[in-house]
């Protein structure tokens, strides 16, 4: 399969998708030939795109399901300084929900945003489990404090915690969920030695998108960790044969709003 496709009417020769392009396979354009891919090196293409969406007069199309494309409309997604900062410095891990569901649309509408993390050599490693159900969330919870029952008396880092954690549970208080209504888990493959990090990232993705959309968030460190060694927790996940739990999310819609911006470190930077 040809791997880009070139509008000759359109292609100035300018050479930005070759000089763009992560694994420098595409030829540059001459006086009597256009950008291409030999077909030696089509095997290479990671399908990033980068030489798509660089190509100024878009005469460039990666053959990639190119019925897909989507132009990107001028000034789109344009944010100031201002904002962006404002934005990023006033999320919150929210750990106070209303009782309302998010509906499984807008969910869709945050994770189609993450699917476009980053990810090493674009091999997109990560897939969703999205625990929609309040009531399964709860179980995940129990589960999740018989997971640190199993702790009690060991030499786990948190098993001076876990009393205090377990006396709270079982005095009503869900200190593991915080009575979010639904949970997110990033899984990847299991012999893949750098998706634990494109896990992160496209979870990042999400816990930064979800505010736009006015949903609430907070990393589940408890829930993730127990995720990876409890055995009746990966079954109520019911992970598929190869894959595994990266690191789970809390999320739902805040139950309050925020009016300002909490004090952090200064930051420390050693410049070279």
């Amino acid at each position: 399969m040809t791997t880009i496709l070139v509008d000759q009417d359109l292609c100035t020769r300018c050479g930005i998708c070759s000089v763009v392009c992560p694994t420098s396979i595409v030829d540059p354009a001459d006086e009597n030939t256009l950008p291409r891919v030999q077909d030696t090196r089509a095997g290479m293409c990671i399908q990033c795109g980068h030489c798509e969406v660089s190509c100024p007069s878009q005469a460039l199309l990666l053959n990639v399901r190119p019925d897909e494309k989507v132009s990107l409309p001028a000034g789109a997604g344009a944010i100031s300084s201002d904002n962006i900062a404002f934005y990023l410095k006033k999320r919150r891990s929210v750990r106070h929900f209303t009782k309302d569901p998010v509906p499984k649309e807008k969910i869709e509408q945050v994770l189609d945003i993450a699917r476009y993390a980053a990810s090493g050599g674009n091999g997109q490693p990560v897939q969703w489990i999205v625990v929609h159900d309040t009531e399964r969330v709860k179980k995940i919870a129990g589960l999740t404090i018989g997971w640190m029952k199993t702790l009690q008396n060991t030499n786990h880092p948190m098993s001076g915690y876990i009393p205090g954690l377990i006396g709270a549970w079982e005095a009503g208080h869900d200190v593991v969920c915080r009575g979010a209504p639904h949970l997110l888990f990033a899984s990847i493959p299991e012999d893949n030695p750098v998706a634990s990090v494109d896990a992160i990232i496209a979870l990042t993705h999400f816990d930064v998108a979800a505010p736009a959309f006015g949903i609430g968030t907070c990393w589940a460190g408890f829930v993730a960790m127990a995720a990876t060694s409890y055995e009746p927790l990966q079954k109520e996940l019911g992970l598929p044969a190869g894959r595994k739990s990266a690191y789970a999310m809390m999320f739902g819609y805040p139950q309050y709003n925020v009016y300002g911006i909490p004090r952090r470190k200064s930051i420390e930077v050693a410049w070279r």
